[in-house]
């Protein structure tokens, strides 16, 4: 095994997968995704779907109980809404900086030690996570800056017996760059799901779908998830 991929089932996620496909080819390849506690199961089915379309490892696992004592609009139990607002609107109302109501406290640190575990275990030689510019914008949501790639990085390669490294592909990249590389691979968007929202089709209205339709659209492209469901 040469790669891990923490796939969501979103487009982010996606891309990153077929990135690694591309680069290590499907049989060195290994997915990992999480339940970590949120409201519905519909980004979880799609990562599923995501893995067999490439023929990798798939495993998933529970870690929901870490989060047990947050408050996050995205986790079950909460009593908060879902806000149909873009990161935007959001950040300004935190006067251009700050953790937005979707962020689940250091979840992205927990799945990196968890697949650091993993590559360490099959002999993984490197780990990619989607964390891309415009998460990281306003410090929306932390564990997605360059920042904490770099030290989460160091961590990982010294934590691993210097055996194993991090890598975020799309980092430098914003919503509609990733989309770019993912139509240059033919990634099965179609499969994929970002809504926050658990409805039979996605809302359109909350941060994710906006920023996912926004980015479809500056390269010129139908999103294929709306019409494949």
């Amino acid at each position: 095994m040469k790669c891990i991929v923490l796939l969501s089932g979103g487009v982010d996620s996606t891309t990153c997968l077929a990135m690694a496909v591309e680069r290590y080819g499907a049989g060195e390849v290994m997915a990992l995704t999480a339940y970590y506690g949120q409201k519905h199961a519909k980004e979880i089915q799609a990562a599923r779907q995501v893995a067999a379309h490439y023929g990798v490892a798939h495993k998933e696992t529970n870690l929901s109980q870490a989060f047990a004592l947050s408050d996050s609009s995205l986790l079950q139990g909460r009593g908060r809404e879902i806000r149909h607002e873009s990161y935007a609107e959001q950040l300004k109302e935190l006067g251009g900086e700050g953790t937005v109501d979707t962020y689940v406290p250091f979840r992205n640190g927990l799945f990196l030690s968890y697949a650091a575990a993993i590559a360490v275990s099959v002999g993984a030689e490197v780990i990619y996570y989607g964390a891309h510019a415009d998460d990281a914008a306003g410090r929306a949501y932390p564990d997605c800056t360059p920042e904490f790639e770099q030290a989460m990085a160091t961590a990982i390669y010294e934590g691993s017996g210097r055996t194993c490294r991090l890598e975020a592909p799309l980092l430098s990249w914003n919503k509609a760059g990733v989309v770019k590389e993912g139509l240059r691979l033919g990634a099965p968007y179609e499969l994929t799901w970002s809504c926050y929202e658990g409805g039979d089709r996605p809302c359109g209205v909350c941060a994710t779908c906006i920023d996912r339709a926004k980015a479809f659209a500056a390269n010129g492209a139908a999103d294929p998830a709306l019409t494949a469901r």
